[in-house]
């Protein structure tokens, strides 16, 4: 598990929190046997993560950070690169990063990012302000990975960050599987977005991918809620034991993605110590059982065009 300080929480600082009680997060997370925390320049929290890591014994902690590729309209230059990793080493109060990621990269900015960005990084992880040299994706719009699917062939990147739940697993085969084959560190997102913790927003979901083809209705299962509110995946429930098994919907979504062979590391953001504790709880836990999580994969197996957001 790592600690992810991005999506609308960011650490709470999204959600009205303040600036104290995100620093109380992450030590509860730290004090949780947590050792990765992910941040961004984007996410304007760098300075609070540093505050946070504080005393803390520097090679017990993965700091993961990131810089947008993208300048407005423009791509960034490999001057400007440089220049914002040592501002984000600034504001985190570090010497170096383990893992400096390009942001969010589209499809169309990759090429960039692989001739004159990756070369950036490599000098600067040979100064040795970074460890690793990593990618992500812009996973809401790049839902096909198709910038992530180019990185895992070419095979030089150290880490990538990729998109991948229960309603879209598409990066099983287009990157786990041929960044596994390189080498690559995966760092999981998007294993809980709206729709685990929505019950109305996933059946809209489920009832668009049913309405296109994209899913087969019957594989769904129609229980006494899916026939009386639309279509769900209760499921996840009623193939275990009971509901307590699972954890709830949100927690077997984090297991999913926990126990998906090729991917190291899943993120989990939140501004709540209790939320914290929960999730990582759930991905403390078991696996789901193989009759569900392969009920899971043949379900949703021609997906790759939704988030969960």
């Amino acid at each position: 598990m790592g600690l992810g300080a991005g999506g609308a929480s960011r650490l709470g600082l999204g959600t009205g929190r303040t600036p104290d009680e995100a620093v109380t997060v992450i030590r509860r997370a730290l004090d949780l046997g947590i050792n990765i925390v992910d941040t961004a320049e984007n996410y304007e929290n760098e300075d609070v993560v540093g505050r946070a890591l504080k005393g803390v014994p520097r090679s017990s902690v993965v700091v993961s950070t990131k810089k947008n590729p993208s300048a407005g309209d423009r791509p960034i230059t490999a001057r400007e690169l440089a220049e914002g990793l040592d501002a984000s080493l600034r504001r985190l109060g570090l010497d170096y990063v383990d893992i400096y990621h390009l942001h969010g990269v589209a499809p169309a900015r990759y090429g960039h990012a692989r001739e004159a960005l990756y070369p950036a990084m490599l000098k600067l992880k040979a100064a040795g302000k970074m460890r690793f040299v990593g990618i992500t994706e812009a996973f809401e719009s790049d839902r096909a990975h198709g910038t992530l699917a180019a990185a895992a062939a070419d095979g030089v990147w150290d880490v990538m960050m990729v998109g991948f739940n229960i309603l879209n697993q598409s990066a099983r085969e287009r990157v786990i599987a041929p960044a596994g084959r390189s080498g690559a560190g995966i760092l999981c997102m998007f294993a809980v977005r709206r729709a685990f913790s929505d019950p109305a927003r996933l059946k809209e979901i489920l009832a668009d991918l049913v309405g296109r083809g994209r899913i087969r209705a019957q594989l769904l299962g129609r229980g006494t809620e899916e026939r009386s509110r639309g279509p769900g995946i209760g499921f996840l429930a009623g193939e275990c034991k009971d509901m307590a098994e699972v954890g709830g919907l949100a927690a077997a979504a984090y297991r999913f993605c926990r126990h998906e062979p090729g991917i190291h590391c899943v993120l989990s953001g939140t501004g709540s110590i209790a939320h914290l504790e929960s999730n990582a709880a759930a991905l403390n836990a078991p696996p789901l059982s193989p009759p569900v999580t392969a009920r899971l994969k043949e379900l949703f197996a021609g997906v790759d065009d939704v988030s969960g957001g």
